[in-house]
């Protein structure tokens, strides 16, 4: 008894299966170490740019105006760069405008060559007597003959932030003199820490503005990093350069244009890696998270243009600059030609100065997107984990398609309402690629092992009534051994063919106990039918049924005997369907074939294994009739020459003249009614459509079809439907003259 509850323990279950899958997946999760995986990392980023896309556009806080240096701009003023005066006119005007403040998504890394200061030196060589060098010098310390000082003036004079780039890979250009110089004032929480503690993105060296430019109050980088896959989804608000965080373009913005003058950069007490992991920073008592390298995930408001864009030559010539005042706003461009476009979770196509205006709207609003690690891996093991057994427990103790219905739902709950609205809707990332590939894993591997394990059982149980053999052949043979012999014998039988219609839906509709209960009742009650009326069960071939009158005993009557059982048979259907109905089950219905012919019947097969059967073409006629039910939407369907057996003991309705496949020979085919006379009417209807028929098969359609027309009327039945879509049919493709009025079927 004890190794039998140890087996038992250790044998496989789907639910067991199931548990087992769950428990792999959080011990892989556990492998990770807290660190996402990059083809994970992939995959979760596609589904939030998903995500994105189901949410849709967002309104903006309207505190972010782009000014665009469009390709309108460009026709009008001349392509990119621009002269130096015509940006600090543009400034100016923006200033004027009444703008908080004023971003530039752009970098004046060289000296403005169309300066007049340029052009004097040449003229000064043609003209020396003219223009001496005291004037050269002059003339290039007056702004009206400097563009870069004229601009550095402006800006110096205005709300203006400069923009710049940092340079990240080691190139050999570096130059110490070279580094930014902003005005922010950053502090470290807690006061222990230091700027080498931080996990800041490093610098190699900063591409600057031109010396005469930066008069600014203030500048900043506006690097963005795509993943990847090449989308931009986080922005950095600070960078570190030789040891010194640096603010972005974005974060200078802000702070100078409401008027802060200190940042906070939080990170946590404990030390991991060597270094305090980065939590965020603080802006004027506002906490805006980050994460561990100084980072804002960017909360897009939509796609490209979300924001009010103003095109730079509308500006320059003072038209539609009411939308500036009070407005960060930034210069950047949107022309293709000037390559400043980025990937978005909306968009491929992104202007990229518009990704630093997502960032300042986030800011100013509070709700840039975070993603908690800690809260990642704890959803990640409770979804795992739940998510798991309740699937689990819904495939192993349900119907597959309830457990599948269930699992699709499970895993369309989970990203709809568990992801989508309780985290993304308020602006909270958490991976969810491993637990959907967890719940996956748990449906393929429990759905396999009830494939082929569990439906081994049901065909095991189909497999088992094959064997059966009934209880006269049993006897006969014992009383004529020499029966056993491999040699068949030549006899004239009637051959039965039975089938359940839709026997694989109502299968997968159980369980293989339910099945075999099922299937067990169904099968005694038709195969003590067949034996009530002295016919021989030959096999059960799954839910079909092949049996024998007139082999191996004789009876001189077989073809009653087996029309008579198909009869009994379809009222002990009707019975059993009462009791079905009542437990749910779907109807059943079912069709039965039969023919009287020669065959070879005896016992066919190896000298270790052989079955009593029978075989010749005859048998394969009786199956093809089974198969025509279908056809002509009847229940019974015995061939003409059954119908010659049993004529005048049971009422028939000729069916059709038919060619079967693999068969030339037409063969008539007629449905069993009832056993005896028919009544009156039925006789009549009987009479008419026969009637109908001769007259169809003369090619008369149109006193055939009202005869049958009026049968359909009084006594709808789908044969009459389809003499008349046959008949109709012909009465607009008319057949040949040497039309015989034979049905070919060109399906078993």
């Amino acid at each position: 008894m004890p190794y039998n509850r140890f087996t038992n323990l250790w044998r496989p279950t789907p639910f067991r299966i199931g548990i087992t899958v769950v428990v792999l997946c959080n011990l892989l999760f556990y492998s990770f170490g807290g660190v996402k995986p990059a083809l994970l990392e992939s995959l979760d980023n596609q589904l939030i740019d998903a995500m994105f896309r189901w949410r849709g556009s967002q309104e903006t806080s309207g505190s972010v105006t782009i000014v665009d240096i469009d390709e309108q701009s460009m026709k009008a003023v001349g392509q990119w760069p621009w002269s130096r005066n015509v940006v600090a006119k543009l400034t100016e005007q923006i200033a004027a405008a009444g703008a908080k403040s004023i971003g530039f998504d752009i970098v004046f890394a060289e000296a403005d060559r169309t300066s007049p200061v340029n052009t004097l030196p040449i003229i000064s060589k043609l003209l020396p007597d003219i223009i001496s060098q005291e004037t050269l010098e002059k003339f290039g310390q007056a702004p009206e003959f400097n563009y870069d000082l004229l601009l550095g003036e402006i800006v110096s004079t205005t709300p203006s932030v400069l923009g710049y780039v940092f340079q990240t890979m080691n190139d050999g250009l570096k130059n110490e003199s070279d580094k930014p110089f902003p005005s922010i004032n950053v502090t470290l929480q807690p006061d222990n820490l230091q700027y080498q503690d931080l996990t800041l993105i490093p610098a190699y060296r900063s591409i600057l503005n031109t010396a005469d430019i930066s008069m600014a109050p203030t500048e900043g980088f506006f690097n963005v990093f795509p993943d990847p896959a090449g989308t931009v989804r986080k922005v950095p608000l600070f960078m570190e350069l030789d040891g010194v965080p640096y603010p972005s373009l974005a974060l200078e913005m802000i702070r100078i244009g409401q008027n802060i003058s200190d940042v906070t950069i939080h990170a946590s007490q404990q030390v991991s890696g060597g270094h305090h992991t980065l939590l965020g920073i603080s802006l004027d008592g506002r906490f805006i998270p980050t994460d561990s390298n100084g980072q804002v995930t960017v909360n897009y408001r939509g796609p490209m243009k979300s924001f009010p864009y103003i095109s730079a030559v509308d500006v320059l010539n003072g038209i539609n600059t009411t939308g500036l005042n009070g407005r960060h706003v930034l210069i950047g461009t949107s022309a293709a030609g000037l390559l400043d476009l980025r990937a978005t979770p909306f968009s491929n196509v992104f202007a990229g100065v518009e990704v630093h205006a997502n960032l300042i709207d986030n800011i100013l609003v509070g709700d840039p997107l975070t993603q908690d690690i800690f809260t990642e891996i704890g959803i990640t093991y409770t979804t795992v984990t739940i998510g798991g057994i309740i699937l689990t427990a819904l495939l192993a103790f349900s119907s597959p398609l309830i457990g599948g219905l269930g699992g699709m739902f499970l895993i369309t709950m989970y990203i709809i309402y568990g992801n989508y609205h309780f985290f993304f809707l308020q602006n909270q990332l958490v991976g969810i690629t491993f637990p959907l590939a967890s719940i996956f894993s748990v449906f393929l591997f429990v759905t396999l092992f009830n494939y082929f394990l569990k439906d081994r059982e049901k065909r095991f149980v189909q497999g088992a009534f094959g064997h059966y053999v009934s209880p006269e052949v049993v006897s006969e043979l014992i009383k004529s051994p020499e029966k056993l012999s491999l040699a068949g014998q030549e006899k004239v039988i009637t051959i039965f063919f039975n089938d359940i219609r839709g026997f694989t839906s109502i299968s997968e509709r159980m369980d293989s106990k339910h099945l075999g209960i099922f299937m067990n009742k169904y099968l005694t009650a038709m195969s003590s039918v067949i034996m009530d009326n002295k016919g021989t069960v030959d096999k059960f071939i799954g839910d079909a049924i092949m049996a024998l009158w007139g082999a191996p005993l004789d009876d001189e009557q077989h073809a009653a005997n087996a029309v008579r059982a198909a009869l009994e048979m379809m009222q002990t259907l009707h019975e059993l369907q009462i009791v079905w109905t009542e437990q749910g089950l779907p109807p059943v219905d079912i069709g039965i074939g039969l023919n009287t012919g020669m065959v070879s019947v005896g016992n066919f097969g190896s000298d270790q294994r052989f079955d009593y059967t029978v075989i010749g073409d005859n048998v394969n006629l009786a199956s093809r009739l089974e198969g025509l039910n279908k056809v002509y939407g009847t229940n019974i369907l015995i061939s003409g020459s059954t119908f010659e057996a049993i004529q005048g003991r049971f009422t028939c309705r000729f069916v059709d003249l038919v060619r079967v496949k693999g068969k030339n020979k037409p063969v008539e085919i007629y449905e069993p009614i009832s056993e005896g006379e028919a009544s009156g009417t039925l006789q009549n209807e009987l009479k008419q459509f026969q009637q109908a028929i001769d007259l169809y098969r003369q090619k008369a359609f149109q006193q055939s079809l009202q005869l049958i027309q009026q049968l359909q009327m009084s006594n709808p039945t789908p044969l009459y439907k389809l003499y008349i879509s046959r008949i109709n049919y012909f009465r607009q493709n008319p057949p040949p003259s040497d039309w015989d009025g034979v049905y070919t079927a060109t399906s078993k």
